[in-house]
């Protein structure tokens, strides 16, 4: 895994906002229309080589594909890589996505959001059968796409994202299996094959975990805050099983709040979970910052130490307001992190995906890139300050 060693590295967090050809055919395939299979290939190809190339224009170092390859969401993806699922029509008024505490202290504005952004869980997930990983020609077609795109571009490294045990299609219900702990250790089991087939192909492995700090929300009460860190605890012995024998430093771990655009005053803070995250067996933590409700937490690593040969790669730009961050500002919030862990030990992110899905953006393209490019210069700015 790269560090900074000359200079601050840039990245982000994956998921990049799709164009429109490209989410013309996704539109059609869940709406269950015939799709032209070589089209489909072709325009997939098409938009995974610009995005690059475009990352690339804008200053990024470490890039992803976008995603572009996932067809349902960051997270529901694991659907169409995974057997023993089925999906079922959700009952009115029992969406589990529509509940947390936040949801019901600012009810009102929830239901305006609501009205404006279709919400992103649609249908139920059933595990009924054994889970298996099936996924294997998708996720080949993905690495073929991105390494064929690499080419000729200059870039520092490469990482693809897939979802965490605990975040593999979140809110799933299970009748197949004894109880749920035993449906979780079946997820981690299975995802294992799409982790090492990530790793083997060279690219680094991000692991998407929004679910970790989500969790608190919705559980927290009724359940208590020990229950909720025992939830934790037991889904990142998961996750380390799943990723054992895998080499870390090929390996990065995501934790966020969520991306929607809520108040978030109910969120976990990040003081009261870092320990845990700092469990997971990878190289690299990357962790929401520059969302004004976390901001103020780049003092928790006054008093955390950062594991010896780790990398922390902060948000300084914030995937949810259009309003784009000024270069200076960006340099200000990485220069705080680079002078508690090292700079060596700092890499400048981003909080969250652009696009948590094909049809869900967060800000306009236009926008995005424009914050991409503060990013970079930002980090230009850091380094000279940094390095002098």
């Amino acid at each position: 895994m790269k560090r900074s060693s000359d200079r601050i590295l840039t990245t982000h967090v994956g998921s990049l906002i799709r164009p429109e050809p490209l989410q013309a055919f996704l539109r059609a395939k869940q709406a269950g229309e015939a799709v032209a299979a070589k089209a489909y290939e072709t325009c997939l190809t098409q938009s995974v080589g610009a995005i690059v190339r475009r990352q690339a224009e804008a200053g990024i170092d470490v890039i992803s594909d976008g995603e572009f390859g996932k067809s349902i969401s960051w997270s529901q993806y694991a659907l169409e890589r995974l057997s023993g699922f089925e999906r079922r029509p959700i009952k009115s008024g029992a969406n589990p996505f529509q509940r947390g505490a936040d949801r019901e202290r600012f009810a009102e504005f929830y239901a305006e959001l609501d009205a404006r952004e279709e919400v992103a869980t649609r249908t139920d997930s059933v595990c009924v059968g054994p889970i298996a990983y099936t996924g294997q020609a998708e996720l080949e077609r993905d690495i073929h796409n991105f390494k064929a795109a690499l080419q000729g571009v200059k870039v520092e490294e490469a990482f693809l994202p897939v979802a965490a045990p605990a975040s593999v299609i979140p809110d799933r219900k299970n009748e197949y299996y004894a109880n749920d702990k035993e449906c979780l250790l079946a997820i981690g089991a299975a995802m294992r094959t799409e982790y090492k087939m990530i790793v083997d192909a060279g690219f680094v492995l991000q692991l998407d975990d929004a679910r970790a700090a989500v969790s608190y929300d919705r559980m927290v009460p009724p359940a208590s805050f020990a229950d909720y860190r025992e939830w934790v605890a037991a889904h990142m012995e998961v996750l380390n099983h799943a990723i054992e024998g895998l080499p870390p430093d090929r390996m990065r771990y995501h934790v966020c709040w969520g991306s929607w655009p809520g108040p978030h005053t109910t969120d976990v803070p990040l003081e009261d979970i870092v320990d845990l995250i700092l469990k997971v067996n990878v190289g690299a933590y990357v962790i929401e910052g520059a969302n004004p409700r976390h901001e103020h937490e780049w003092k928790v690593w006054k008093d955390v130490k950062l594991p010896a040969g780790k990398v922390l790669i902060p948000g300084v730009i914030s995937h949810a307001t259009n309003v784009v961050e000024h270069p200076e500002l960006v340099a200000e919030r990485i220069i705080r992190y680079a002078r508690l862990l090292g700079r060596e030990n700092v890499l400048a992110g981003t909080d969250c995906g652009f696009a948590q899905g094909p049809f869900y953006r967060r800000v306009h393209p236009s926008i995005m890139w424009a914050k991409l490019e503060a990013l970079a210069e930002g980090a230009r700015l850091a380094t000279r300050e940094l390095w002098t």
